[in-house]
C-alpha cells in the first residue's frame, strides 16, 4: 500500500514539473520574439532601396523591402540577419540578446559594391579591304531554325539512318519481326519475292539512293 502511494506522489511531481517546464519553454520562446523593421537606404544619397533581401541566417526565413525601402520582419533574440542587394556590399546584424523590448528597430545603410572590368581597347581596321574581307569571313553561328533546318534535311537523315546503330527500342522490334516470320512459316518454306512487284518497286528506291554503295572507311 506504501508502494502504491508512492508511485502515485511520484507521477503527479512528475506531471507537473513537466507542466511547469512546458509553461517556462513557452513563456521563454514567446519573449523571445522580436518584431525587428526598419529601412535599407544608400550610405552616400540617403536613397531607399526597394527590393533588398533580409535573411535570417541559418533559419531559411526572410524578407524584402518595399519600393520605399521599409521592411517588417519577425526573429528571436541572438539571431543574425543579413541585408543584401545587388549592387551593393552585404551588411550583416545580430539581434541583442538582453534586449529588454519586443521591438526592435534599425536604418541600415549600403555602401555600393563597385566591380572594375578589365580596359578594353577599340582599335579600327587599317583599311576598308581589310575590313572588308574580315567581314565576309566572319563564321555567324547558327540560330535554331536553321539548326532544325538541317536536323530535318533528308540526305542529313539518311546519313543518320546508315551510320547510327539501332537503338534498343528498334534492335528489339526488328527481333520480335524475325521470331514472328519464323513461327508464321513453321513448316513450310517461306515465300520468294522475285516474282513480288512490290518488292522490286522497293529495291528499286533503294538502289536510287545509294544504299547498296559500299561505304568508305
Amino acid at each position: 500500500m506504501f508502494k502504491s502511494i508512492h508511485k502515485i506522489y511520484f507521477i503527479v511531481i512528475t506531471l507537473l514539473f513537466l507542466f511547469v517546464k512546458t509553461n517556462a519553454q513557452q513563456t521563454i520562446t514567446r519573449d523571445s520574439v522580436v518584431q525587428l523593421y526598419g529601412v535599407i537606404m544608400t550610405a552616400d544619397s540617403l536613397r531607399a532601396i526597394g527590393g533588398a533581401s533580409v535573411i535570417v541566417v541559418d533559419k531559411g526565413r526572410g524578407t524584402i523591402t518595399n519600393n520605399d525601402g521599409v521592411f517588417s520582419i519577425a526573429v528571436l533574440k541572438g539571431d543574425k540577419i543579413t541585408f543584401s542587394c545587388i549592387g551593393f556590399k552585404d551588411k550583416t546584424i545580430y539581434i541583442p540578446h538582453h534586449l529588454q523590448d519586443n521591438q526592435y528597430s534599425v536604418i541600415q545603410l549600403m555602401i555600393n559594391d563597385t566591380a572594375y572590368l578589365p580596359a578594353t581597347i577599340i582599335r579600327s581596321r587599317p583599311t576598308r579591304e581589310q575590313f572588308e574581307r574580315d567581314f565576309v569571313s566572319t563564321s555567324i553561328p547558327d540560330d535554331a531554325y536553321e539548326i532544325a533546318r538541317q536536323n530535318t534535311d533528308e540526305a542529313k537523315r539518311r546519313v543518320l539512318i546508315n551510320s547510327l546503330p539501332p537503338d534498343g527500342r528498334e534492335a528489339v522490334n526488328y527481333q520480335l519481326r524475325q521470331q514472328a516470320n519464323k513461327y508464321y512459316y513453321a513448316g513450310q518454306l517461306p515465300p520468294m519475292n522475285i516474282l513480288n512487284p512490290m518488292a522490286w518497286a522497293e529495291f528499286i528506291k533503294s538502289w536510287k539512293r545509294g544504299d547498296f554503295k559500299r561505304k568508305k572507311k
